[in-house]
């Protein structure tokens, strides 16, 4: 059988110690190892056909080196963008990570909290959805480290990276106001989940009819959307702007509003939330809301890496967002 290659021998083939390539191939950060000898241990890497051994990394350091992320739908531009964001920064700390989808279902969020449970991870970052507090107090009954990520229940105590969602809203409203706008509607899911609440929140607070606010099913989204946008158009006074609280909302409401061929901005100016391509292809590109998505993964990570080494450790990140303001929202003068 051929002798397995060790980090002796990349060491002895580079001419450095055993330590520095231990540091180098864990992804642990140094700042004294240069570019060029960080390369060059890499390289040996490939050319001696290393492999790790992870059982023996995992049995020395008693932990898996492994994180379970359950966002609502990988497929979403948001969960995609943010799952990437959290791999790399897992990687930067020697840990990989293990991705599910819990398509919005409490159940669906239990079964892979199991399998993963059953894979050992170390922690888990996830986006519970709606209905789902006994899952979070499974989790807090077993002492697993994890950190909610987007969405929270403010009622129980846990690791927390959010957005200021009441803000990001009224900052939005406040924004179309400034330009003009009388009537505005607000279109966002039918849930219980805190954070779009927030959102609805933070928007109606500054407009004085409460009865411009369309509810969406989740698993009706294109139907409740069309329904909503229409009557808002049909009131004796129709909008003259609407918010839509995400980024697939936004997308239904924008194909909406061109099949009835309504003019954007003239005739209705649209915020919506999250940053997507789709944006950027509609005749006038989308003002939006903008979430800091790299500080919402690092700071996760961050955050659920220390609830590891440290156990019972609380806290609560809260990021500022960022309105991005475009032709869709501002009429030309």
């Amino acid at each position: 059988m051929k002798k397995k290659v060790s980090i002796k021998d990349i060491a002895a083939h580079v001419g450095v110690s055993t330590a520095l390539v231990s540091y180098v191939l864990n992804n642990k950060k140094e700042g004294r190892i240069s570019k060029e000898v960080t390369a060059k241990i890499k390289q040996a890497a490939i050319d001696l056909n290393y492999q790790p051994n992870q059982i023996a990394r995992s049995l020395k350091a008693q932990k898996t080196l492994t994180i379970g992320l359950i966002v609502a739908d990988i497929a979403n531009p948001y969960s995609s963008q943010i799952a990437r964001i959290i791999e790399d920064e897992a990687q930067n700390n020697g840990y990989s990570v293990i991705f599910g989808s819990s398509d919005e279902s409490a159940s669906r969020t239990q079964d892979l909290i199991m399998r993963l449970l059953n894979r050992q991870v170390d922690g888990y970052i996830i986006a519970f959805p709606e209905y789902a507090e006994e899952q979070v107090q499974y989790l807090k009954r077993l002492g697993v480290p994890f950190v909610m990520i987007d969405r929270y229940y403010p009622g129980i105590p846990s690791n927390v990276v959010a957005i200021d969602n009441y803000h990001a809203a009224s900052n939005a409203i406040q924004h179309l106001k400034e330009n003009g706008r009388k009537r505005i509607g607000v279109v966002s899911y039918q849930t219980s989940l805190c954070h779009l609440n927030e959102r609805v929140k933070g928007a109606t607070d500054l407009l004085t009819d409460s009865t411009l606010v369309g509810e969406v099913r989740i698993d009706h989204i294109a139907e409740d959307v069309s329904n909503a946008v229409n009557r808002f158009l049909s009131e004796p006074k129709p909008v003259d702007a609407i918010f839509f609280t995400t980024n697939l909302l936004t997308i239904s409401g924008l194909k909406c509003l061109n099949n009835l061929n309504v003019k954007i901005p003239d005739q209705v100016a649209v915020v919506g939330f999250d940053e997507t391509d789709a944006f950027d292809l509609f005749y006038a590109p989308v003002t939006y809301v903008k979430q800091p998505m790299t500080e919402l993964g690092r700071e996760a990570v961050k955050l659920l890496l220390n609830a590891i080494e440290n156990g019972d450790s609380v806290e609560s990140v809260i990021l500022d967002t960022e309105l991005i303001i475009r032709q869709s929202s501002v009429i030309s003068k």
